[in-house]
């Protein structure tokens, strides 16, 4: 047998590479390492994938959405159309207190850290190279043909979706709505933010979420109680209401399938720190009818901005679990509506049995104002939900103004008290 340099040689296997039982490991590692690899729902469109979305009559690259509608329109031979509704065409809303494990479409598969955001493609009308930045647009025009190129490939970046919820409001309504938002509280609105503001200024934004479908079921336990008895005692300022009630020992445990929960899948839209932003002035215009989602386009974003995801499947599930048990919360509270005094919930389980991830851009008009301050100062946000037209916002205020009302309204109280006791 050889022994030389370059021959064959048994070896003893490094320490630590023997392999490990699962069994073994210490919770929550061991439920990790045994769990299933997420199966993949397919929601690619091949015949999108050279950047280039053409009319299938004429075969124009010249196409727009049309105001209004879910239609696409070719600005050339004037054809219409509409793209799949990707809950019909991929089954999304079947079997969801079936699910089991965890589902994920692939546009919301992770996100690749190595990926740029700059996608590069031959134009094919005349071979240029024309790029799109994709951390804020998905569609670019070639200079040189004049073509238009959208990003449609699901590149592991976190740019492309599986699904796109059409913007249906038009600017001018959505200025219109803006404008009487901010004329309700004219009064109190800061000096600056009242001269600086322009609603013309609105931007409409397709703002990334995740939709999911979730299986799951919910064990609460807590002291509930029923009031028995109610009585004053003391006179005057000294007068005291006490009540008697029974204590019960209240344990609830719910199935229940949730439909499209939306989740923020940008950690910048997601951070909801009310001391330098108003991000959560955007939960106030949910929901979306997202049933209406469309097999993803790019062209369906052309002439509006978008903002990239950058959070995963396994980062938003937190999140989602705290959703989860608000539901579990909502769904046995009819239950308890004999403890006319409330239920005080101390123990909480969760089972989540499967999910569906889908990818999708949600639209909203959106109109900004930064307010100068310490630590950056405040970002305020007013946003009209692009389906339905709901307004909400956040408008920087005068404070001498309000403290002046209050005084007022407590110097009127107490002189009213007064009248009252004189009596």
């Amino acid at each position: 047998m050889p022994t030389g340099p370059g021959s064959p040689r048994d070896v003893p296997p490094p320490p630590g590479s023997f392999p490990i039982d699962p069994d073994t490991l210490p919770q929550p590692i061991r439920d990790e390492i045994k769990a299933p690899d997420p199966v993949a729902i397919d929601t690619a469109s091949p015949e999108l994938k050279d950047g280039v979305n053409r009319c299938p009559k004429c075969g124009s690259t010249e196409i727009k959405q049309r105001p209004g509608t879910d239609q696409l329109i070719c600005l050339y031979c004037r054809n219409e159309w509409t793209s799949a509704r990707v809950e019909e065409e991929l089954g999304l809303g079947e079997n969801i207190d079936t699910l089991e494990g965890t589902i994920v479409a692939t546009g919301a598969s992770d996100i690749q850290a190595d990926t740029a955001s700059m996608m590069s493609f031959k134009c094919a009308g005349c071979g240029a190279e024309v790029t799109v930045n994709t951390e804020n647009a998905m569609t670019a025009r070639c200079h040189w043909c004049r073509h238009v190129l959208g990003v449609n490939e699901q590149v592991p970046n976190g740019a492309v979706p599986d699904a796109v919820l059409p913007i249906h409001i038009k600017k001018d309504d959505a200025i219109a709505r803006i404008r009487q938002f901010v004329g309700k509280r004219q009064f109190f609105a800061l000096k600056a933010f009242k001269e600086q503001f322009t609603p013309e200024n609105v931007v409409g934004v397709y703002l990334p979420y995740m939709i999911v479908d979730a299986n799951a079921s919910a064990d609460v336990a807590g002291m509930g109680e029923i009031e028995t008895r109610r009585y004053t005692e003391g006179s005057g300022n000294d007068k005291k209401t006490y009540y008697d009630a029974d204590q019960y020992q209240v344990q609830r445990h719910v199935d229940y399938a949730v439909d499209d929960l939306p989740i923020e899948s940008s950690a910048n839209r997601g951070n909801l720190d009310t001391r330098t932003n108003t991000n959560n002035i955007i939960n106030a215009i949910l929901p979306f009818d997202t049933k209406n989602a469309v097999k993803w386009n790019a062209s369906y974003l052309a002439g509006f901005s978008s903002e990239k995801r950058d959070q995963n499947v396994e980062q938003l599930r937190p999140h989602l679990e705290d959703e989860l048990l608000s539901i579990a919360r909502a769904q046995v509270e009819a239950s308890v509506s004999r403890f006319d005094r409330g239920v005080c919930w101390q123990q909480e389980r969760l089972d989540v049995h499967g999910t569906r991830w889908v990818a999708m851009y949600l639209p909203v008009w959106l109109y900004s104002y930064h307010q100068p301050g310490p630590n950056g100062g405040m970002l305020h946000y007013i946003a009209v939900n692009a389906r339905t037209g709901k307004t909400m916002g956040s408008v920087p205020i005068e404070q001498w103004k309000l403290l002046l009302v209050a005084l007022t309204i407590g110097t009127f109280l107490e002189y009213i008290a007064i009248a009252i006791a004189g009596h």
